[in-house]
């Protein structure tokens, strides 16, 4: 089977179908997860992704930054047991959410693939993590939320924003797309149905935040 047909979060493959095409790329929908997504041949690689994000401009004490944040930070504090540990997920070059999270009490915990490819982050587990503008990021969705979910102790949170799919229409004029570093796109039915297989809900705590706990022991 062609491999662009695969979904990089669930691996479902014959459901697969054309979602929109632009100028820049195609773009499919898997029909068991509701992932859109940007089909391998369109990634771009490592040294290409690199030189995007070195454009970012998002410093630990920029006030609008911070607001921005705190559509996750906020609820995810409200929630928190006091000096919680947790991991900055994707945190690249200016950890604000850490940093907001540290001031709040908390230890924080950084890994970014490009700017703080710490390995030993995967060595310990967490009372939550974070993923903030990150996920659309991800080639491999499926996996690195597994790998998230893992590290996360039973009854902790996975706190996630990024913007959501709502339908073709919306779509084909939306300028969150237009990132070529932006290569997967979830929409609310893709939440419920990650976190339905997680044994959880999604909460939906902002227009592009969500907070997702991992069940405590029985």
């Amino acid at each position: 089977m062609n491999e662009a047909l695969h979904c990089p979060l669930c691996g479902g493959g014959a459901s697969a179908g054309d979602f929109h095409r632009d100028r820049r790329r195609p773009y499919r929908q898997c029909g068991t997860c509701q992932l859109v997504f940007v089909p391998p041949a369109w990634l771009l690689g490592a040294e290409g992704e690199k030189a995007e994000y070195d454009l970012h401009r998002n410093a630990v004490d920029d006030p609008g930054y911070r607001r921005f944040l705190s559509r996750l930070a906020a609820p995810l504090l409200q929630r928190l047991p006091a000096a919680s540990a947790g991991l900055d997920f994707g945190c690249g070059p200016g950890p604000a959410l850490a940093a907001m999270l540290e001031e709040a009490g908390h230890r924080v915990a950084l890994y970014d693939l490009f700017y703080h490819a710490d390995i030993a982050v995967w060595r310990e587990c967490y009372d939550f993590i974070t993923a903030t503008e990150v996920v659309e990021h991800l080639h491999a969705p499926g996996a690195e939320l597994d790998r998230l979910w893992a590290h996360l102790r039973p009854g902790g949170w996975l706190g996630v924003m990024t913007k959501l799919v709502r339908d073709r229409e919306a779509f084909a004029g939306w300028h969150y797309k237009n990132d070529p570093t932006h290569v997967c796109f979830f929409s609310r039915q893709t939440w419920q149905w990650w976190a339905a297989r997680q044994g959880t809900v999604a909460e939906f705590v902002a227009a592009d935040a969500l907070l997702l706990r991992k069940p405590p022991p029985a």
